[in-house]
């Protein structure tokens, strides 16, 4: 079901990764966890969760850079739903596990694989034991995800091949060649099995999760890359619809030239779309992607939707983002096809508008009705005329944030400033007790329809609890809160107190 967010109301939230909450098998997980968390948003008023990308990661832990954009990351397996749903038996040696992970602010990913191929091979020991009913839900649903068919085999070839990318594996497997493919398939039947089987439970808890928050009346916000990982099993299996070689050659890669962010511009490393084939498909691909998405969220952030309107192009071999194009996009033409195949007046799209935004962006942006975004850690430059200064916020399709996954936790942020640009500040917009929650206070008095914060913000932490530092590889995307959502939730009721008091619903 798509929910369109009441252009008459305001309404708050709060940005935070599944795997970043309390509880849960290891990190956040798919259980009972993430349903008290919902009951409290619940409770407290708080009516929107937004979230990064729920797909599998790469192996620096990023979300925004999948072997999939279909799957989901095996992490978020809940191990005690599936004991109680009898989808396997106790094991002494998950338990074991899980009583030896300690207590800390952060997860290993190498601990979070172990921990899913456990659960993996338990799943498949008691595959035989299931009744005719689960096995027949099972089926029921890999013909409704075909997908999963090559992400199975792409993830078990790549096991194979000590997790090697796809272009330096053998050429029949290389190059898809379907005879290779198919003994592939007929030899290794119980992996295969297994990774589908993974995909289908983690569905299953996540949907169950959804239908919770529905019942509950909150809203969930996904996240979309917009370009995907070269290592991925959507261009292994449709080269032709990206500007890649079948030896894995880019011809041309994505990026973004120097910005706020990083002088030499990013250097994503992830081919630009051929976006004559995807024209000739009507966007077939495109389609497919926005209704898994719309199946596990109600509203999507596109991330990078600038380059719906234009791209910034690189050559596939250059080591920066300095030197590149900006080349024209067919988004109006995608964008249309998309409300004609969902069905809908309005697409439940939240424009990330972020960086480099000529009048084209805006354009798209206003035409098809789509909110965008605003920075408050991006007002303060002394400018009066910059565009994320509260005053300079005109009209309520806006979803304003203190900062986002990719910015500094905003106490942080403050302790960084500048002197001048601190008493500049505090002189105007009385930010210095409290710089997190009266940058809060600051979001919540504007008219924008919507206004997130990142759970940072609402505990008042530091970069040491930063989930994402682009431009860098290390410790990323592991941040887990350790404490329990008791101790979290006089800061929740404080959060959804301030919300009731500028009546965002």
């Amino acid at each position: 079901m798509l929910l369109d967010f009441d252009p008459l109301k305001k309404y708050s939230g709060i940005l935070v990764h599944p795997s970043s909450l309390p509880g849960g098998s290891y990190c956040g997980t798919f259980g009972n966890s993430v349903k008290d968390w919902i009951e409290l948003l619940s409770i407290y008023k708080i009516n929107t969760w937004q979230f990064l990308p729920l797909s599998p990661t790469d192996s620096l832990g990023s979300p925004y850079s999948s072997p999939s954009s279909f799957a989901l990351n095996p992490w978020f397996l809940d191990v005690n739903e599936l004991i109680e749903s009898n989808y396997i038996e106790v094991s002494d040696q998950v338990k074991n596990f899980q009583l030896n992970i300690g207590s800390s602010n952060s997860f290993q990913f190498n601990i979070a694989d172990e921990l899913s191929k456990m659960i993996g091979n338990l799943l498949i020991d008691s595959w035989e034991l299931q009744s005719f009913d689960k096995k027949n839900q099972f089926y029921i649903w890999c013909e409704n995800n075909s997908w999963v068919n090559d992400f199975s085999v792409f993830m078990t070839l790549k096991e194979k091949f000590n997790f090697s990318a796809w272009w330096n594996w053998p050429e029949e497997f290389k190059y898809k060649n379907k005879l290779a493919i198919e003994r592939w398939k007929k030899n290794n039947t119980r992996s295969i099995l297994k990774s589908k089987l993974i995909q289908w439970h983690v569905d299953r808890q996540w949907l169950n999760i959804k239908k919770f928050a529905e019942i509950k009346g909150i809203r969930l916000i996904g996240d979309l890359p917009f370009y995907v990982s070269k290592d991925s099993v959507d261009v292994w299996s449709n080269k032709s619809l990206f500007s890649i070689s079948h030896d894995g050659e880019l011809y041309f890669q994505s990026g973004v030239p120097p910005d706020y962010f990083s002088s030499t511009g990013q250097l994503w490393g992830t081919p630009v779309y051929s976006w004559e084939k995807h024209k000739g498909t009507d966007f077939e691909w495109w389609k497919k992607r926005f209704k898994r998405q719309f199946e596990l969220v109600d509203i999507l952030r596109l991330d990078h939707f600038r380059a719906l309107a234009g791209y910034w192009r690189v050559e596939g071999k250059a080591k920066d983002a300095i030197k590149g194009n900006w080349i024209n996009s067919p988004g109006k033409e995608l964008l249309t096809s998309l409300k004609d195949f969902l069905k809908v007046e309005n697409l439940p799209i939240i424009a990330e508008d972020l960086g480099i935004i000529n009048q084209d962006v805006v354009d798209l942006r206003r035409q098809f009705g789509l909110p965008g975004m605003k920075i408050l850690q991006f007002a303060f430059d002394g400018n009066e005329d910059n565009p994320y200064l509260p005053k300079n916020i005109n009209g309520n399709n806006w979803v304003v944030y203190t900062g986002t996954h990719d910015n500094a936790t905003t106490l942080s942020w403050w302790n960084d400033l500048e002197k001048t640009i601190k008493e500049t500040i505090q002189k105007e917009f009385f930010l210095a007790n409290n710089p997190s929650w009266e940058l809060i206070e600051l979001g919540m008095k504007t008219q924008a329809n919507l206004f997130i914060a990142p759970i940072q913000d609402i505990l008042c932490l530091d970069d040491s609890s930063r989930i994402n530092k682009p431009g860098t590889t290390k410790n990323n995307w592991k941040w887990k809160i350790n404490t329990s959502l008791s101790e979290i939730e006089p800061f929740l009721k404080k959060y959804g107190e301030l919300g009731k008091k500028y009546k965002r619903v």
